[in-house]
């Protein structure tokens, strides 16, 4: 069983986000149906894979009861490694999900609002644009807009997620998406120990050796905030303390070389040129 930290704690990749993709990235090689159904190790055999070092009293028990221990631990200290520009970088990029559609002199607004959405509407040349906040409704977009286009002189008729401007020769509406951008200010590198305590050397042995491989094949882990680790073999033992005869433990260490970032909103361009409003407004003579 995996130890699950919120991955939305942090807005920038520390030590704690290394060990919980490793984690991550330990258990789903382990049990790639889910947990709920038998481990790759066989059918019957229990792995718990947890960051920080076993507890010995319930290791112990563990072990005694047949039950594999997977555990992270960093190993050694950090050294920065910077070697890249503070450039600013667009992780992937997202998609509006309010949409709009034009049918004539008539704009609807669809789809769902989510903060960081623009809607913005074209009239003759005038851009009238609208920053959608959180807990907006598609109405309450298509009102918001309405209202500039009346304090512009406009005659305009809403009805539900509908704007009409009747008088309007030339009208265009789009939706942009703001996105997520990130800045490297520096860039380090730290050692992580993943040790296997088993009950029998042929179960350390295929434990170690399954995730091993697997690692093995992902150079570069994906970390909570759109970065990425890269991770090489750092080092290894395989250790059998003989004052336990149920304890087989082999050690795996990995370097991950990973960034330490700053994240921003970065604003999407509705039109060449236009005013953003605020949310505030007088909406309730079209509400109304």
């Amino acid at each position: 069983m995996a130890a699950d930290r919120d991955a939305g704690d942090h807005l920038m990749a520390d030590q704690s986000d290394i060990e919980n993709a490793l984690v991550s990235a330990i258990a789903t090689t382990l049990y790639p149906n889910g947990q709920a159904v038998a481990s790759v190790i066989g059918s019957g055999v229990t792995v718990r894979v947890y960051r920080g070092w076993p507890v010995s009293t319930a290791l112990h028990a563990d072990l005694t009861d047949g039950i594999i221990n997977v555990s992270v631990f960093p190993s050694g200290e950090a050294r920065a490694t910077t070697r890249y520009p503070t450039s600013w970088t667009v992780t992937t990029a997202t998609k509006p999900t309010l949409t709009v559609s034009m049918a004539g002199n008539a704009i609807t607004f669809a789809g769902t609002t989510a903060a960081g959405q623009m809607a913005g509407i074209s009239v003759d040349g005038a851009t009238y644009v609208y920053l959608v906040q959180s807990g907006d409704t598609t109405a309450f977009v298509a009102a918001a807009l309405a209202a500039q286009l009346i304090a512009a002189g406009l005659l305009v008729q809403v009805s539900d997620a509908t704007v009409t401007i009747p008088s309007a020769a030339r009208l265009f509406a789009r939706v942009e998406q703001a996105q997520n951008a990130y800045q490297e200010t520096r860039r380090q590198k730290q050692s992580f120990r993943i040790s296997c305590w088993c009950p029998a050397p042929l179960l350390r042995d295929q434990v170690a050796s399954t995730i091993d491989a697997a690692i093995a094949s992902t150079p570069f882990l994906s970390l909570a905030d759109g970065t990425s680790a890269r991770i090489t073999l750092a080092g290894g033992a395989t250790i059998d303390q003989s004052e336990n005869a149920t304890l087989y433990r082999r050690d795996l260490i990995y370097a991950a070389d990973y960034a330490t970032t700053l994240t921003a909103a970065q604003p999407a361009m509705v039109f060449g040129t236009g005013t953003l409003s605020s949310p505030a407004g007088t909406l309730s003579p079209l509400l109304g």
